[in-house]
């Protein structure tokens, strides 16, 4: 398998609401979106927003209460001022303040909010890591010797 990332799908319970508020944010969606799903640009990966029990239904599982799934979607920004906004926009679009911003014990700055299915969304400043122009984690790719 080539390792990457092509599209991540959030079952929501309504589409058009959600398309709205991930729009609010700026996510601009495609043109291959439709009534009963919206595919959003997240910046080389693709956010699709489908119905959740359409979404259970088509992976042959049982659809269940929203709950934590062990899994959060993250924007990394450029300064804790920035976590701090996103976050504060994120609540004005209609989504939910789980964490304000604050110090992490690793030295960078969280918060965390959910949109409106509950999806939970960190927003994390990391001194660590460098951002490109285009907001992109630069990792650095050097070898390591696991012997």
């Amino acid at each position: 398998m080539e390792p990457r990332l092509s599209l991540v799908t959030l079952g929501v319970a309504d589409v058009a609401r959600s398309r709205a508020f991930y729009e609010a944010l700026g996510f601009k969606a495609g043109s291959a979106s439709q009534e009963s799903v919206t595919f959003l640009d997240a910046g080389g990966v693709v956010v699709s927003l489908y119905g959740r029990s359409s979404l259970a239904e088509d992976a042959g599982i049982a659809d269940s209460m929203p709950a934590f799934s062990g899994i959060t979607l993250a924007h990394n920004a450029r300064s804790e001022a920035e976590v701090d906004a996103v976050l504060a926009e994120a609540v004005a679009a209609g989504g939910t303040l789980i964490k304000p911003g604050g110090k992490a014990f690793w030295g960078g700055y969280i918060g965390y909010f959910a949109d409106p299915d509950g999806h939970l969304w960190e927003v994390a400043h990391n001194p660590y890591f460098k951002l490109g122009s285009d907001g992109r984690i630069e990792l650095d790719m050097g070898t390591t010797d696991p012997t």
